[in-house]
């Protein structure tokens, strides 16, 4: 018997779908505002979708479009002028910067409650405590999106999270903590990671490493959520997981595109409605 495959879809449109139903009962409307810097062609892309998504929910949408050559300090000071703009709710840099920028010397100056991407040092510690952010990172909050949606237990569940970046693999392994699960934060210098593989329930994957997640990694019935983007040399999307040959052995699996993909502009949304409820004490 062959997974289900889960429709990231699906599960992104009702998310948003409830928001613009929300939107629409407002005097008020919520405003994301994203700042871009230089031509990177794949930033965009996503620029472009997020605005496109929040403009059909009913948003404002603003978008910082800066040149390559922008200093740290006009950067700085596009930064301040959205905190101290009222009528902004989220405030996003998109990443990456240009190389002679440090994305470090800029997520903190997002004014926390205004960090729609929920990577400003103060939420991803109250994270990381235990507590509630102001938001949750976009990505990780879809992985556990599609777990709650599909009824899978995460309690007393061993989960490997394959990949330690801020922005999803440390997240990731703090919301199901939160929901006791066993956790195993595997990354690049992890050795004999198929033992580990093999011993999860739940295999969450951000390596960035096509076809990194074979058969033979996986136990019978677990559940393989993939949320690796690398496009290959014929420019096709691919994930982590080597999708035709996992599904065989897996009991739910995310495909790529269309898993946690979608996901991560919908909780963009989500999260900017709930940071407009919160400003305005709604």
């Amino acid at each position: 018997m062959t997974a289900k495959i889960i429709d990231g879809k699906k599960i992104a449109q009702k998310i948003t779908d409830n928001i613009k139903e929300q939107v629409q009962k407002l005097d008020k409307k919520p405003c994301l505002a994203v700042i871009i810097v230089g031509e990177n062609p794949a930033s965009k892309v996503y620029v472009k979708n997020k605005s496109k998504k929040a403009l059909e929910v009913g948003f404002k949408s603003i978008i910082k479009e800066l040149k390559e050559s922008t200093t740290k300090e006009e950067l700085l000071e596009v930064i301040e002028e959205l905190n101290s703009n009222p009528d902004v709710n989220g405030v996003l840099l998109q990443l990456p910067l240009p190389k002679h920028l440090s994305e470090k010397d800029f997520l903190d100056k997002i004014n926390p409650i205004k960090d729609v991407d929920g990577f400003n040092t103060y939420n991803a510690g109250k994270l990381f405590k235990g507590e509630k952010p102001y938001a949750i990172p976009c990505t990780s909050k879809g992985v556990i999106n599609i777990l709650d949606k599909e009824n899978i237990e995460i309690e007393g569940k061993t989960a490997i999270i394959i990949g330690r970046s801020n922005i999803v693999g440390k997240p990731v392994a703090d919301l199901l903590l939160k929901r006791n699960a066993t956790i195993i934060q595997a990354h690049s210098k992890t050795k004999n990671l198929q033992e580990l593989t093999k011993l999860a329930d739940i295999i969450v994957s951000a390596s960035g490493v096509a076809g990194l997640i074979k058969k033979d990694m996986v136990k019978k019935d677990a559940v393989v959520i993939d949320v690796g983007i690398i496009r290959d040399k014929n420019n096709k999307l691919r994930g982590d997981v080597e999708f035709d040959e996992v599904k065989e052995i897996a009991s739910f699996i995310t495909p790529v595109p269309g898993g946690v993909g979608p996901l991560t502009i919908a909780n963009l949304i989500e999260n900017t409605y709930e940071l407009f409820l919160l400003q305005n004490k709604a």
